[in-house]
């Protein structure tokens, strides 16, 4: 069935909700139908495809989720709804009953995206469906039990950004007692690391210059292939034309301190790290089946400080989970506050079928969610304006992004800090030197001048 005939000048949009992860997931669906004959939607634009790449990783990531769909359905008449994520796989016979819903596919199939788009497609219109709502007897939910999860989608596309998100891991073996994430994405699986070079190199002849490496728990990377995390980032750096690497997000207890030298020695993995800790307190980390304490955790924080004393660290906290006391809570605040970090992920804990910590006893109030959240966000506005006021007046290297918002281009330093320059079409995807300037009005990132060679 040729594809390209079938589906030749249709209109897509995309929509993503949830981690980076999805992020380079989605872009890939949209070069898979770009190679089918698809052109992208306009803003503003009605579509004949409409892909949605849900999140579930709280319920109001899923109901964001639910809601998106029910959105593009009545903005988007008669077009073809799919639906993928981990929203698709937890409740995917649920989202098949939608009106208005063509086809759902779960994280094993996502693989096979295209040639399941299109069979569907294809055989939809062959019946008759006019997407006005008669289209349940159509729709279609590929889908697999978790335990039956087993391929690798590879992913490596920047989308409508500048830098490239490289899939390097999926799915998940630690279960932790308040996560859904590997019920939705199955047991960690990994690409062989020649492919992930090869398609670091593809970047790279497509002109990429950062590319930033996502999965679920990517420090578990080579449970599939033998390999090792610290031997895939030792090969990504030989790759010629990539000028930086990021680390999306790695557990503390596969930080290793080998992973940690040899991002402060390499040519082009940067000095930033984004390092889950979710509590700072011993007990609530038990609660939630961590691997790790909070001692293990400091001692992480010290060694990247001690090799790479600028190094952007950012931390996930979580609060508000099940077992946190407000004694659990003050004395993870006080951890947390004694860190050399830089910025915090802060959310609040989420109830989600089938995890084992709704057995776990003592509920905090939604009221005491938010007041401790909105503690640990002032803390964290804190930290990274500390962070930043001590590089003014630094020279940087900053490599820049494309978009442009009234007249501003942005872009980020070596270490992850945000700044601002008058708008300038030639810089897009170039690096150039800097010299940092002052808070911009809303203290989200500084101000910068760019310094001429």
């Amino acid at each position: 069935m040729d594809g390209r005939l079938r589906l030749e000048g249709l209109k897509a949009s995309y929509y993503t909700l949830g981690c980076k992860l999805n992020f380079s997931e989605t872009s890939t669906f949209g070069k898979t139908l770009k190679g089918m004959g698809v052109v992208t939607a306009c803003e503003g634009e009605k579509a004949d495809i409409c892909v949605v790449n849900t999140c579930s990783v709280t319920d109001v990531a899923a109901h964001k989720s639910r809601q998106m769909i029910r959105r593009l359905i009545r903005e988007n008449e008669g077009a073809f709804v799919v639906v993928t994520g981990c929203h698709a796989q937890l409740a995917g016979d649920q989202l098949a009953e939608m009106e208005g819903v063509d086809l759902v596919i779960g994280t094993n199939e996502k693989a096979h995206f295209g040639e399941l788009l299109l069979e569907a497609y294809c055989n939809s219109r062959r019946d008759g469906h006019n997407g006005k709502g008669n289209n349940a007897v159509h729709s279609v939910c590929h889908r697999v039990r978790t335990k039956d999860i087993v391929t690798f989608a590879p992913s490596c596309s920047r989308g409508n950004r500048t830098r490239y998100f490289l899939k390097v891991q999926d799915g998940c073996d630690y279960y932790c007692t308040y996560c859904a994430i590997p019920i939705a994405r199955g047991r960690s699986r990994n690409a062989p690391i020649a492919a992930l070079v090869d398609q670091a190199r593809q970047a790279a002849a497509e002109g990429g210059r950062e590319i930033v490496l996502t999965g679920v728990n990517i420090g578990d990377f080579g449970k599939t292939t033998g390999e090792t995390f610290l031997d895939l980032i030792r090969s990504l750096d030989t790759v010629e034309g990539i000028e930086r690497y990021r680390i999306s997000s790695i557990e503390p207890d596969l930080l290793t301190d080998d992973i940690i030298d040899f991002c402060a020695s390499s040519r082009a993995f940067m000095p930033h790290f984004h390092i889950p800790l979710q509590s700072g307190s011993d007990e609530v980390l038990r609660l939630m089946h961590r691997h790790y304490d909070t001692n293990l955790f400091a001692y992480k924080i010290e060694r990247i400080r001690k090799v790479m004393p600028e190094a952007f660290i950012g931390v996930d906290v979580m609060t508000g989970c099940r077992g946190e006391t407000d004694a659990f809570f003050e004395r993870g605040y006080e951890f947390i506050r004694s860190l050399d970090v830089t910025k915090l992920h802060v959310f609040p804990y989420s109830e989600r079928p089938g995890t084992a910590a709704l057995r776990i006893p003592h509920i905090v109030s939604e009221r005491e969610k938010k007041e401790r959240c909105r503690k640990l966000i002032a803390l964290s506005d804190e930290k990274r304006e500390a962070f930043y006021a001590a590089h003014i007046g630094k020279r940087a290297e900053v490599l820049f992004e494309h978009s442009v918002t009234e007249g501003l281009m942005h872009g980020f330093t070596r270490n992850y800090v945000r700044v601002e320059v008058n708008a300038d079409n030639s810089l897009d995807n170039r690096i150039r030197d800097v010299m940092l300037g002052e808070f911009n009005s809303d203290r989200s990132c500084l101000k910068a001048t760019i310094v001429e060679s």
